[in-house]
């Protein structure tokens, strides 16, 4: 990690931060445009184990076929790569620091792959599949020397990537006494942390003081929570004592809407806990307060099982979203689609599609004023579009793009009210719902919670389904709810 002295933050035209190292000469090196992400690195090491695994199997088929011998059938490299990649999963080899250390970890990556052979091995028990008895041995010690060999060469890349910054967690720390000096020193020197202190934070430093190692103090908790989402902090450490239960609480409600990790800092206790109960940020030692929703291998299946089923979904439904766009045209006058901007993911503004429901001269971008049963700004077409939510279908497209998921809290407008309340204004806590990416439906919408929010009670409980959402995500809970969205759509009464 370089100084901190070599650190500097500068706003971009938008007004975001961006985070640049400053070298000796006049070239400097942006950070903020070339990191990787831990996500993107969890599903680079998945989709690589799967395929050289499929590959391995495959080649020993074709060198089978090529000596008149029966070898293994396609579906069963493929079958066992996946179990594989699966295994790996539950044995935690996808998480950064496994993917770092490919050789203390090689035990479990081979014990993943010893499980996965059990298919073919099952396959033959039972007589399905004619395989010769060498094949077996040959398979294993093929597709083992593949995992091993591409698990070393993404190690040797990950380590450049860090040496080049690319893979650097953004951690800003609150708190600014001897505790926060000690992590700071430690950080600079744990080549392994992979973390750039972005800003130092503390409500009683009497606002802007310091520095602290060299840092400045840039505010308060408040001021921590708005740069966090800005400069989109990965982690925040706590430097504070942790019997400092009241500060703890406050700063914890402050960044409770926020989709980042929270830890103490282990030097923070005189309490001495066991290696396992700590997470740890190269070798220093963190105390667990607050997690991110989804980890970077929920992110990756759950964003692999938008994309896929949204492509799909767009292929099927084409024909149809074809003819409702030639209605829509032919309905009235103006655009066929509708683009309104919306709070998505960590409170950034996304643009999402819909069919036009309205008159294009009274369209309310905004949302400023609800939409009412027998509205006469919606159109004849629109009518029949809202109360099916056929409207909503080119979503998918945002499905695509990245904005969206298919199953998420609802992006909500702007300037949407209940009863004459701002969202959140009328509901504490409100903007939790956006630690995940908004959906087309979810679990509100299937409960009941959709169309008019016409009293502070309905958009409260729709939020409270929504926070129940992302605190027990699973893919299995996404696929149900989808399962059960075409019922929920019969039943129109709220929607107009």
């Amino acid at each position: 990690m370089p100084p901190s002295d070599n650190i500097g933050l500068t706003l971009s035209a938008s007004g975001t931060p961006i985070l640049t190292e400053r070298g000796s000469g006049a070239a400097s090196r942006n950070v903020s445009g070339k990191r990787i992400s831990q996500a993107l690195c969890a599903a680079a090491a998945a989709v690589g184990d799967c395929t050289v695994l499929a590959l391995a199997g495959i080649g020993l088929q074709v060198l089978f076929i090529a000596s008149g011998e029966p070898g293994p059938s396609l579906a069963l490299p493929v079958a066992a790569a996946l179990i594989a990649m699966t295994a790996a999963h539950w044995l935690g080899l996808y998480a950064h620091a496994a993917l770092r250390s490919p050789l203390r970890n090689l035990p479990r990556l081979l014990a993943a792959w010893t499980f996965a052979m059990g298919v073919p091995l099952l396959v033959e028990t039972h007589g399905s599949v004619a395989l010769p008895t060498s094949t077996f041995p040959l398979w294993f010690v093929a597709g083992g020397f593949c995992l091993v060999n591409f698990r070393l060469g993404l190690a040797a890349a990950l380590d450049v990537w860090a040496r080049q910054g690319r893979l650097e967690r953004r951690v800003a720390i609150y708190g600014s006494g001897p505790t926060c000096q000690a992590l700071i020193e430690a950080l600079e020197a744990d080549r392994t942390a992979d973390a750039r202190v972005c800003g130092i934070f503390d409500d009683r430093s009497g606002g802007r003081a310091g520095p602290v190692a060299g840092y400045p103090i840039l505010g308060g908790g408040r001021e921590l929570a708005a740069f966090a989402r800005q400069a989109s902090i990965d982690l925040v450490i706590i430097a504070v004592p942790i019997s400092a239960e009241e500060r703890l609480l406050q700063l914890l409600d402050q960044l409770s809407a926020l989709p980042i990790d929270i830890r103490v800092a282990g030097n923070a206790s005189r309490l001495r806990l066991r290696p396992r109960a700590y997470s740890w940020l190269g070798n220093i030692p963190l105390i667990d307060l607050s997690d991110k929703p989804l980890t970077d291998w929920d992110v990756f299946v759950k964003g692999a099982f938008d994309r896929i089923m949204a492509l799909l979904a767009l292929m099927v439904l084409a024909p149809l979203m074809s003819l409702i766009a030639v209605a829509v045209k032919l309905d009235s006058r103006g655009p066929v689609l509708f683009r309104q901007q919306r709070l998505g993911f960590n409170n950034q503004l996304i643009e999402i599609l819909k069919f036009r429901s309205m008159h294009s001269a009274q369209c309310d971008a905004d949302a400023s004023r609800l939409v009412t049963k027998g509205d006469p700004r919606v159109t004849r077409l629109g009518a029949f579009l809202r109360r099916t939510s056929l409207d909503e279908l080119p979503q998918l497209i945002n499905v695509l793009r990245g904005d969206l998921s298919l199953v998420g809290p609802r992006p909500h407008a702007l300037l949407a009210k209940a009863a004459d309340h701002l969202y959140q204004d009328a509901v504490d806590g409100y903007f939790a719902r956006h630690k995940v990416k908004p959906g087309i439906t979810g679990w509100a919408q299937i409960n009941g919670w959709r169309g008019e929010t016409d009293t502070q009670e309905k958009i409260r409980k729709r939020v409270e389904y929504d926070i129940y959402y992302i605190e027990n995500w699973s893919l299995l809970f996404d696929i149900s709810i989808l399962l059960k969205t075409p019922m929920a759509l019969l039943k129109t009464d709220n929607a107009y």
